[in-house]
């Protein structure tokens, strides 16, 4: 078999696998982890549980509704853990939770990934962008 039909053979049946299971699962995970704000706010969280005026500050650009829904969505997937305190006035922390960090591994491969291909990227980019106009 040729490289080039193993290669369609493998992709073919990655995409079959991800079809396998819940799609809406593999997308919605997908959207989370891509967006702008979730892997800023799980890299926070990984040095130390932090409030939300303390993200809110420290997460550059972030509005308060952005920031609440995202470390929402981060609490549903169960990668972020929101840790009331019964205290007056009421306190409350987020934290990365041990599955949220079992994340950075694999992000941390694709980040590595685009730095050492960054320059082979932006060349792309350019003969593109000059092939069509834009």
């Amino acid at each position: 078999m040729s490289h080039q039909r193993e290669a369609d053979r493998v992709l073919r049946s990655r995409g079959k696998a991800c079809l396998d299971h819940d799609p809406d699962v593999l997308r919605s995970v997908l959207d989370r982890v891509a967006d702008r704000w979730s892997l800023l706010l799980i890299g926070l969280l990984e040095e130390r549980p932090m409030r939300f005026t303390e993200l809110l500050r420290v997460a550059p650009g972030i509005s308060r509704r952005m920031l609440s829904v995202t470390l929402r969505g981060l609490e549903r997937d169960g990668l972020v853990k929101r840790v009331a305190y019964p205290e007056i006035p009421p306190r409350v922390e987020y934290e990365v939770t041990p599955f949220g960090r079992s994340l950075s591994e694999p992000v941390l491969a694709l980040a590595r990934w685009t730095l050492a291909n960054q320059d082979t990227i932006r060349a792309n980019r350019d003969a593109f962008d000059e092939a069509t106009g834009g």
